[in-house]
């Protein structure tokens, strides 16, 4: 019997080989740029959720207005509107997951040139 996982050249660890080595092949600025996308991407769309199921475990629900049981949707759409009104606070934490895998990656050449 033939899935579709087959048919589509391999299971997952074979298409995860080939996109290792597909990005290996690509030059390093654009390695770099595409971390830092999928960074930036996550510190935007999932960051929002996980600020909401922390905060909601150890603050309390969040409330929005008069609405005192707001969901996440409320927060990501209050988070959004911090990022559209430029607010440094919001645009640290939608960045924030790149400058940390940044910090660490200088930290580590530092660590690394030492004698």
């Amino acid at each position: 019997m033939v899935t579709s996982t087959d048919a589509q050249g391999g299971g997952p660890r074979e298409r995860l080989a080939r996109l290792r080595g597909s990005l290996g092949e690509r030059p390093r600025v654009q390695r770099e740029l595409i971390l830092f996308a999928l960074l930036t991407l996550f510190g935007l769309i999932v960051m929002p959720f996980v600020i909401w199921i922390a905060s909601n475990r150890v603050l309390g629900p969040y409330t929005h207005g008069q609405n005192l049981h707001a969901g996440p949707l409320a927060l990501v759409a209050d988070y959004y509107t911090g990022l559209a009104h430029g607010s440094a606070v919001f645009w640290s934490v939608a960045l924030g997951p790149a400058v940390v895998v940044l910090l660490i990656r200088l930290f580590l050449a530092g660590w690394r040139a030492l004698p």
